[in-house]
């Protein structure tokens, strides 16, 4: 390669190489700039290649991949959350047999049921630690790690023969699963913008109910059908074998498919190749980059030479001459650089970081009344989600005389409001962004109707536009409440659904009416687990994580303890007692989304975190 000419004497007063490297942040809007391609004046030697360029678009930001890849992920992860829940609700149709395969054989099932609230522990603990170690090493290796676990212990399940063996392992299925339920929400956060998240969520939300559904389903008609311990005195097990089989191939899959989506993880790696590629530059004698004298960087391409041409090694008229095209004459200057992460400085140390996740959370919990009543709100509601674990069975084997088999296809109604729940949210969403709801330019022009005189006609666009004019008055779309409207009317479900199912079961009465209520039930849960999840993430942006690990430790220990009362409850208090105490605590706590909505802006303006993050937006 030739020696630098004079003109690169003059585009540098001293020798670059001599420079001290400059430190900058790197963000995704970064303009990475070339290197120039000329040697230190000191070294006459020539090189026959130039160090290749890293291949950045690995990390590249993850709100920009493009839909096809965002879609493998989402897929990946609904499943994955399906599954985990399928193995919550999978545990209790062959109790009584894990009951008999117990050496001492415990006098009742209760105890057994207790591998529900161990997993239920697990389940909501494990975020504490797991949950910063997503945030410093990226969700992929988090993923992996706790789902070898999850895919482990649930083997251990089925040969294991003591009850402290068996709920210890049901602890650590249930830690290992908890990564592809709380950390499912944080990749779609990495991927989707607010406005896009809310059909990929309801998705999410979708996959957990339904797989709560199918999982008593399918291991009640497998109990029923190889229950008899003389014939098949081993055959039961398969309720745990083909939940290994099905989580085992999920894991492969993440291993090959899945792609790391926290951006800040992707930006520390992109910073890393490119300060390392600098580096190898260096060594070769090759120094500095250019700029323009604001300190912004020149984009390839413009005054600096592509780093995918610099691969060329017969072109070496370019590369001598992007040193000549940079230079005080032509606003810019060379400098030598290496890129830092602002997120990597400001993250404390792991030990710190796991004191803060498992503090805040609690402090959030006592401190925040809208965290603390919407955490009791969502924890209600999965604690009913669980109790169907119980009830259901009971109530269509006691009233109808059902099989297990036959009591364990009601659990299809839970898989059919979880669906139709589903479709719902996502029509909700659509019709929150009609334009003439939230497009600021309609809100604009209506505001500039209502300052017309009497007598001046209104824009025939706003004639007939009273509902409109009404919601956008009083339920504006761009609130943080928004994503409580609908949630105030199809939150009430709940209530109804538990009274349905409570009065209407008997055996005067058809068995579709309870299975009715079921339906309503779920989707009543599902409308509730979506809003909290939803508002959470809008109020408290950089603590929602925070926010959402209380109400998910809440809603979990919720759930664990109901099934333990269940049939104890419907046994003293009767169907539909039973329904009529659930269901009056469920009509009280809708009270909650009605309050928000109606005081929300003077709620969040007592509240700190609330407060000030958004003074920072």
């Amino acid at each position: 390669m030739p020696s630098p000419g004079p003109s690169t004497a003059t585009a540098v007063d001293t020798p670059v190489e001599s420079l001290e490297i400059t430190r900058l942040y790197l963000t995704f809007e970064t303009a990475v700039p070339s290197p120039l391609f000329h040697r230190a004046a000191q070294d006459n030697t020539a090189t026959t290649k130039i160090p290749s360029p890293p291949n950045l678009t690995p990390y590249a930001d993850p709100r920009t991949w493009a839909p096809h890849r965002k879609n493998v992920l989402l897929f990946l992860s609904c499943v994955a959350t399906f599954l985990t829940a399928y193995t919550s609700g999978s545990y209790s149709p062959p109790a009584e047999l894990i009951q008999a395969s117990l050496s001492p054989v415990p006098s009742s099932v209760e105890p057994v049921l207790a591998g529900i609230t161990t997993f239920c522990v697990g389940f909501g603990l494990a975020p504490m630690m797991l949950a910063p170690l997503s945030e410093m090493n990226g969700r992929y290796p988090v993923f992996v790690c706790a789902g070898a676990v999850y895919v482990v212990f649930q083997g251990i399940c089925g040969v294991v023969s003591s009850l402290p063996a068996i709920l210890v392992a049901r602890f650590l299925v249930g830690a290992g699963a908890s990564v592809f339920s709380t950390m499912v929400g944080g990749v779609i956060a990495d991927m989707y913008d607010k406005e896009e998240r809310n059909t990929p969520m309801a998705l999410f939300s979708g996959s957990v109910l339904a797989g709560t559904g199918l999982g008593p389903m399918v291991c009640a008609v497998m109990a029923e059908r190889w229950g008899d311990l003389e014939r098949y005195p081993n055959m039961w097990k398969w309720t745990w074998w083909h939940q290994v089989i099905m989580s085992g191939v999920l894991m492969v899959a993440f291993v090959v498919f899945f792609k790391e989506s926290r951006g800040s993880v992707l930006l520390s790696r992109k910073a890393k190749a490119l300060n390392k590629w600098y580096e190898e530059l260096e060594r070769e004698g090759y120094y500095g980059l250019c700029f323009e004298n604001d300190e912004g960087p020149v984009k390839a391409g413009e005054n600096a030479t592509s780093s995918e041409d610099s691969t060329d090694d017969g072109d070496e008229e370019k590369r001598s001459s992007s040193a000549s095209t940079c230079g005080p004459d032509r606003g810019t200057s060379i400098k030598r650089i290496r890129w830092l992460v602002k997120e990597d400085e400001e993250r404390a140390s792991l030990g710190k970081m796991i004191a803060i996740s498992s503090s805040r959370p609690f402090y959030l919990l006592f401190t925040e009344p809208v965290i603390f009543f919407f955490s009791a709100w969502v924890a209600f509601a999965w604690g009913v989600l669980y109790l169907t674990f119980g009830s259901i069975p009971y109530v269509f084997q006691h009233v109808y005389g059902w099989t297990l088999e036959q009591s364990g296809y009601a659990f299809t109604a839970i898989i059919l409001g979880a669906i139709i729940g589903t479709t719902m949210s996502i029509y909700q969403e659509r019709l929150l962004s009609h334009p003439k709801w939230s497009d600021p330019q309609v809100i604009e022009a209506e505001s500039a109707r209502s300052s017309l005189s009497d007598n001046e006609p209104a824009p025939p666009a706003y004639q007939d536009s009273r509902l409109w004019t009404w919601l956008r008055t009083h339920l504006p779309s761009s609130s943080p409440e928004s994503r409580l409207y609908f949630s105030c009317l199809t939150s009430t479900l709940l209530p109804i659904g538990l009274y349905l199912f409570g009065f209407t079961a008997k055996p005067s009465i058809h068995w579709i009416l309870p299975a009715i209520g079921i339906v309503l039930c779920t989707l009543g849960i599902l409308s509730i687990y979506l809003a909290v999840f939803n508002y959470f993430a809008d109020v408290y942006h950089k603590y929602a994580s925070s926010a959402l690990a209380a109400q998910s430790l809440c809603r979990n220990l919720v759930g664990g303890a109901f099934p333990l009362v269940t049939r104890m409850m419907y046994r003293n208090l009767g169907e539909a007692k039973a329904g009529a105490v659930l269901g009056s605590i469920a009509m009280v706590l809708t009270a909650v989304p009605w309050v928000l909505v109606w005081k929300g802006e003077e709620i969040r303006g007592r509240s700190v975190f609330a407060l000030s993050l958004e003074k920072r937006v």
